[in-house]
């Protein structure tokens, strides 16, 4: 079947650009999360991250309610 599909593959012209095309579209997106996550508010992160932890919200509180 491999075979199958490098014959059509290999019939279609341009194609060898895609490949090129995926991976600069892939290391673009990891490049502008790692500038998001460098230049992020340090203060807004820790909220973030304490959020599932955080009882005190009202969607907490509701939650915790109805387990009751």
């Amino acid at each position: 079947m491999l075979k199958f599909i490098k014959y059509h593959m290999e019939s279609i012209t341009g194609i060898e650009i895609f490949p090129l095309i995926s991976f600069v579209i892939f290391f673009l997106f990891f490049l502008g999360l790692l500038l998001y996550v460098y230049t992020a508010d340090k203060k807004e992160i820790a909220e973030i991250a304490s959020l599932p932890l955080d009882l005190d919200n009202d969607q907490g509180d509701a939650q915790q309610q109805h387990n009751l």
